[in-house]
């Protein structure tokens, strides 16, 4: 079989170290995402805000590196894993939205067979760092494999698909819960739900640019479902996740310090639900990058709550 030539993708970071790696890695480097590097910052920031959450009493020590070094490394690995897996279900769709047209499997850069073998890998990979964890955090995340197995398969079914993606991309939440023997507490499970709503907007967001070619190839998302109502919904999401949020550091007993951070968080989040511009691809996408910054932004709120 003959495949075509790499072809990066729309939204694809500008000038990214994937353009410059050998040419037969690129394919795999695009089909996991690493041009496109807001997943694994998504991925890994609701575990580091749930581990400094649940740490707001006693305060983070030194094996919490190790545990906050480990759940980046298995959020590089599980994105994408999970990035692979969608595209091997979505291949067919992908080649009807012009945004996704160019990915791997849906452009030929790369046979079914071995994005297989690639997922495989990384998956392995994944392995490696969950067995490093404690067995409550391992029993945890063993959990988050359905979520992630389903998600492809949702915006087939139901008009949100974000809701779905936000109940499995914050897992990680629950999973530093457990890490740190604080799973069912009440910080972690405002957290978690705040996370979870949160990413029902941001995603929402996304989910704007491609509201034309999802319609005409006939796949559902909450920015279709909402039309013209999309910014007071985003903007209902954001309250409720600040609220949330607000009550998982209260819960936590965290300090004076965390409401210094928490203000600045919810100002930034707020200031995205109000500016955005649902008509804009281009716009749409700039903020949902800058969702980077909120959950860095709530990360620090914890940090300073707990000194």
């Amino acid at each position: 079989m003959t495949l075509n030539p790499d072809r990066p993708v729309p939204d694809s970071q500008p000038r990214s170290w994937v353009d410059r790696a050998p040419g037969f890695a690129r394919p795999y480097l695009r089909l996991a995402r690493y041009d496109r590097p807001a997943g694994f910052w998504l991925l890994a920031i609701p575990c580091w805000f749930g581990l400094a959450a649940a740490r707001l009493e006693t305060g983070l020590g030194w094996d919490d590196l190790r545990l906050a070094l480990l759940f980046a490394i298995g959020a590089v690995a599980m994105r994408g894993a999970g990035c692979t897996w969608n595209d091997m279900i979505d291949r067919d769709l992908d080649a009807r939205v012009a945004r996704t047209a160019d990915r791997p499997l849906a452009a030929g850069t790369i046979t079914l067979r071995q994005a297989q073998i690639f997922l495989g890998a990384q998956l392995f990979v994944g392995l490696i760092v969950l067995v490093m964890l404690p067995v409550p955090a391992i029993l945890t995340a063993l959990v988050a494999v359905a979520l992630v197995a389903a998600y492809p398969f949702m915006k087939r079914f139901t008009w949100w698909p974000q809701a779905w993606l936000g109940l499995t991309f914050n897992w990680g939440v629950l999973v530093a819960g457990a890490a740190a023997g604080a799973m069912f507490s009440p910080a972690i499970l405002f957290l978690y739900a705040s996370a979870v709503v949160w990413t029902l907007g941001y995603d929402t967001i996304y989910a704007c640019q491609d509201k034309e070619d999802d319609a005409l190839a006939g796949v559902k998302s909450s920015a279709l479902r909402l039309g013209a109502r999309v910014r007071p919904f985003v903007l209902g999401c954001y309250i409720a996740a600040a609220a949330l949020a607000l009550a998982a550091g209260l819960s936590g007993g965290a300090g004076l310090g965390f409401a210094l951070g928490f203000a600045i968080y919810a100002a930034h989040l707020f200031h995205i639900a109000q500016s955005f511009d649902p008509d804009s691809p281009g716009d749409c996408l700039v903020r949902f990058k800058a969702s980077i910054h909120t959950g860095l932004l709530l990360t620090g709120a914890f940090l300073l709550g707990g000194l």
